[in-house]
């Protein structure tokens, strides 16, 4: 069979390519090696994880915040088993409608591992082991990303008391003790799941802060919240061993500045300390296709590998690994195959962590533009005084804006409180239009709203003081 483009993975990153391929008048196939499409993301990553957040989150509110607006229902009593079937549910529905867009754009399906025979050829190996050859112009790898484990470290995972993301979201009873390996999104996600649900949840953190890479206030003040609802943090701490134990498993870590070692016993142990991108068993280096020195596939700036008709997108090349990259860069990739301009600004990638509250970001922290020694201004405004914050019991948290200081550009937002993933995307199509703290300050915001805790912000950063404090 012939194509004009074959896309390897139905990722976020692989199934938005292949309809706008197939949108812009191109003949696409996708190859995914599960029975679903989706992913990792639609399968066993975001959806399901976002399921089991805002299920965990009603019970915990039922429970603690519903009494003191007037609503009584008694302790609530947690029915893990529907809750994990309405993951389930969640899943299946966005696996399905993938499945459908396919059919909508008409884009052939091939369920089977694709690898690279070559530029211009895909082989798709089925599970009852036949092979099928597909012929193409262009070929996208995008398989995304794995679970890499700890660095040093042999890991055992058996997705029943050594866990990674995808067995803590099948967890079939709460954990007394649950510990987590890693203070970053994934880590703190599920672990505050968990943690609402009832486990007692101990953070094991190489570094001195969580959320690597976040502005600093912001995670500093994150810390200070989830410690506030009960986890508990052990920071600076290098992880030497993960083993199971008769009952439950054991943790063994010792100060990444040296000292004595300690071990922590838990009844379920989640490793998440990041991932790492897949290309095993993709036929690269029999295809010619270079690897960058982490072993990412190796890209110019137009996601091209150094083999004509062959590119990369998403999980598995350079950049953050969030599926909306990976959706713009499949778009972006689309276009360029159809002879058109595709374009990303990775400069405006919002970041955000489904926790509650929530943690959202885009564009620069103070500490990137310190370094880079770009002069800037910032403003602060917290939910506290925000009136429909209040009338929410949703006062945790503020909205920080930096600004360049000659052009007050908004160089990046940060905010932590309620929404702030959905809050975000104000800055960041500001940001996109190159839109300056006073254009923002000066944008008539609805009153009362959550929303205004984003201008008075910018308020701040524009003209030194916001209204409301």
């Amino acid at each position: 069979m012939s194509y004009d483009v074959v896309v390897i993975g139905s990722g976020p990153g692989g199934y938005v390519c292949a309809i706008k391929a197939a949108q812009l008048g191109l003949k696409v196939a996708i190859v995914e090696k599960r029975a679903t499409l989706g992913g990792t993301c639609l399968n066993i990553g975001c959806i399901p994880s976002k399921a089991m957040l805002h299920a965990s989150e009603v019970f915990h509110e039922a429970g603690h915040s519903m009494a003191a607006l007037g609503v009584d229902v008694g302790a609530p009593k947690l029915n893990l088993k529907n809750m994990l079937a309405h993951k389930d549910a969640t899943v299946k529905a966005n696996v399905d409608g993938v499945g459908f867009l396919m059919k909508k754009n008409k884009v052939d399906v091939f369920t089977g591992t694709g690898k690279i025979a070559g530029a211009g050829k895909v082989v798709v190996t089925g599970d009852d082991g036949k092979d099928q050859s597909l012929e193409t112009k262009n070929i996208v790898i995008a398989t995304g990303s794995d679970v890499a484990g700890i660095p040093g470290v042999d890991v055992a995972f058996d997705e029943k008391t050594i866990v990674s993301s995808t067995g803590a979201l099948d967890l079939t009873k709460v954990p007394a003790n649950l510990v987590v390996v890693g203070g970053g999104v994934i880590g703190l996600e599920l672990g505050s799941v968990w943690q609402r649900l009832g486990a007692n949840v101990t953070v094991v953190e190489y570094l001195d802060t969580i959320l690597a890479g976040m502005d600093k206030s912001v995670s500093k003040q994150f810390q200070k919240m989830l410690e506030k609802q009960g986890m508990n943090f052990k920071m600076g701490a290098k992880v030497t061993g993960v083993t199971k134990a008769k009952s439950g498993a054991e943790v063994t870590f010792e100060p990444a500045k040296g000292g004595d070692a300690e071990t922590l016993k838990a009844d379920i142990v989640l490793v998440a300390t990041g991932r790492k991108p897949y290309t095993e068993n993709l036929g690269l280096e029999e295809a010619g296709v270079k690897l960058d020195d982490r072993g990412r596939v190796a890209i110019d700036g137009h996601w091209k590998t150094n083999v004509d008709g062959i590119y990369a997108i998403g999980d598995v090349v350079v950049g953050p690994m969030l599926a909306h990259k990976a959706e713009d860069e499949g778009m972006a990739v689309a276009e360029i195959m159809a002879g058109q301009k595709g374009h990303v600004n990775f400069d405006v990638i919002p970041s955000v962590v489904y926790t509650q509250p929530e943690v959202a970001s885009v564009g620069k922290t103070e500490e990137e533009l310190k370094a880079a020694g770009v002069e800037f201004t910032s403003g602060k405004f917290p939910f506290t005084a925000n009136g429909r914050a209040r009338a929410m019991l949703a006062t945790e948290g503020f909205v920080k804006i930096i600004a360049d200081k000659k052009t007050d550009r908004v160089l990046g937002v940060h905010i932590i409180g309620k929404g702030a993933g959905e809050l975000i995307h104000e800055a960041a199509v500001l940001m996109e239009f190159g839109g300056s703290s006073e254009d923002l300050a000066r944008t008539c915001h609805a009153h009362p709203t959550m929303s205004e805790a984003v201008r008075e912000a910018a308020l701040a950063t524009a003209f030194g003081k916001p209204i409301h404090m």
